[in-house]
């Protein structure tokens, strides 16, 4: 007997992630690594998996675009979308079932040029303050991992960092780098203090069937070379897995 293939859509796969006939896909446009555009227009490496996640189930899909990934997180938990695009946290993982990540991104400090921090494990100090994105991938990590600092939510790391007069930023190292740059008296501080594992999401109500065609699929998309693919044309740059 022949085996069938795992990233073969069934029709059971199919009414599990679809239900509606369509796949509704949740887009952060808040990470600008991995989503760009506006609304209207998204693109990036999360709209063209979402397409080519559609097109595998044979289904048309629908992008919900938001500006965060708490939205994203709560839409995929909520049953509003069918997946979504998040890093793998344990904090969502009770909810939210997740394949291996497609792509790696690091998260990174930032610091004024004369701060006495200069390695990422400088951080954890009493008195130092660290300005994140609320609900970010970087805040769930460093509200579980920070012992001594204080972590300062905001719309962004930079954002609270500067408002607030905060001793760090946190942040995604690419748009980090370049408010780094354009600011002016910042640093990087290296190394980076975590690696962020982008994969795609689903709610754990679904098919368990469904939950592993899916994480076959991305597999598959990711060693064909079409996240890579993805990032570049994008203007990119990120780790996708092998």
């Amino acid at each position: 007997m022949t085996a069938v293939p795992a990233t073969t859509v069934t029709p059971a796969v199919r009414a599990s992630l679809a239900p509606g006939g369509v796949l509704r896909a949740v887009v952060n446009l808040g990470n600008p690594v991995l989503a760009q555009g506006t609304p209207d227009a998204p693109r990036g490496v999360t709209a063209d998996l979402a397409y080519a996640l559609a097109d595998r189930l044979e289904v048309p899909v629908e992008l919900d675009c938001v500006d965060a990934a708490r939205t994203s997180f709560a839409a995929v938990a909520q049953g509003r979308a069918d997946i979504g695009f998040l890093a793998i946290e344990p904090a969502r993982a009770a909810e939210v079932a997740f394949t291996a990540p497609y792509v790696l991104i690091e998260g990174v400090f930032a610091v004024p040029d004369g701060s006495p921090v200069t390695a990422a494990a400088d951080v954890d100090r009493p008195g130092v303050r660290v300005g994140v994105k609320e609900g970010s991938a970087y805040d769930l990590f460093l509200t579980r991992t920070l012992r001594h600092a204080e972590v300062v939510r905001g719309v962004e790391g930079t954002a609270v960092f500067e408002s607030r007069g905060l001793e760090v930023a946190a942040g995604i190292r690419q748009p980090v780098t370049r408010w780094v740059a354009e600011r002016g008296g910042m640093r990087v501080v290296e190394p980076r203090f975590t690696e962020i594992r982008q994969a795609v999401a689903t709610g754990r109500d679904r098919d368990p069937a469904a939950i592993a065609w899916l994480g076959a699929v991305v597999d598959e998309l990711a060693r064909s070379g079409m996240v890579a693919e993805a990032l570049g044309r994008s203007g990119q740059e990120a780790t996708v897995p092998t």
